[in-house]
């Protein structure tokens, strides 16, 4: 089972990533998924879910109507587009498999001018 994220990166603040999650060795279809972020010194929050169909999803407050969580079921692909960038979304960002409750590798983002 892997779950590899990738597409972090520095960006100013205001822009834009697209963050990818690749899952194998998992029926990914069928589980729930979730991005995660950790900044330093901080815990591990939950940002962003989206269900199994990709019809449901939850944001946190921090983070809803800036970033938009997405997957392709075909590819066994998960998504997060974060917008509006600001600094104190610095962080680690990690997928996870809800179901299984499997973590993958973390991906750094750093919003800085």
């Amino acid at each position: 089972v892997q779950l590899q994220a990738s597409g972090g990166g520095l960006v100013q603040p205001g822009g834009s990533l697209r963050l990818s999650c690749a899952v194998s060795g998992v029926f990914f279809s069928i589980n729930n998924m979730g991005w995660f972020r950790q900044a330093p010194g901080k815990q591990r929050d939950l940002i962003a879910t989206i269900s199994s169909g990709g019809n449901t999803n939850y944001y946190a407050d921090s983070v809803k109507g800036r970033f938009t969580i997405s997957r392709d079921n075909a590819k066994n692909m998960l998504y997060l587009q974060m917008n509006s960038l600001k600094p104190e979304d610095t962080a680690v960002y990690y997928c996870r498999d809800i179901n299984l409750q499997l973590w993958g590798q973390g991906t750094l983002v750093t919003v800085s001018s």
